[in-house]
């Protein structure tokens, strides 16, 4: 973590005004560890039919989803005040277009002290919101709103630590 994101984090847990601690893994042991998250953005047919011919504006909704998943997945310590800093090994983005949605799957994994389930589940709201952003011009109404467009059910799939 850079020491700017470390000095942000110390001063927000001051302003909290609460004894705020970061769980003490030093007695556990290093594990392989390995999590899977899912999540899913719901999408005018249009826009899917869009992406899948590649018809964006802002480019490969899909590609750019995938990058800040890893992206992301590798930051999560960054964006979570008491997450630990952990050396991720892999991280694998999955996506699968429907009809009207696109689903977003991340798995991470690393020999660590603790587990990688922050990691994979940031990675998959991460990705959703990139292509959301990447689409939000086709998913607008007349009013500018987003009558349909929706982010659903991330959530963590499957956990495992192995010797």
């Amino acid at each position: 973590m850079t020491p700017a994101a470390t000095k942000a984090k110390s001063a927000a847990v001051r302003m909290c005004g609460m004894d705020i601690r970061q769980a003490d893994i030093s007695a556990k042991p290093v594990l392989f560890r390995e999590a899977t998250a899912w999540g899913r953005i719901m999408l005018k047919p249009e826009t899917v039919k869009r992406i899948k011919e590649g018809r964006l504006e802002k480019g490969d909704a899909l590609a750019i989803s995938k990058t800040m998943a890893v992206v992301a997945a590798k930051s999560t310590p960054d964006m979570l005040a008491l997450c630990h800093p952990l050396r991720i090994e892999s991280t694998r983005v999955e996506t699968k277009l429907n009809r009207d949605s696109i689903e977003v799957t991340v798995e991470v994994s690393a020999h660590e002290k603790t587990g990688v389930e922050m990691e994979a589940l940031t990675g998959v709201g991460i990705a959703l919101l990139n292509i959301w952003d990447v689409v939000k011009a086709y998913e607008k109404d007349d009013e500018g709103q987003y009558p349909s467009t929706r982010i659903e059910e991330i959530r963590v799939l499957r956990k495992a630590k192995h010797e």
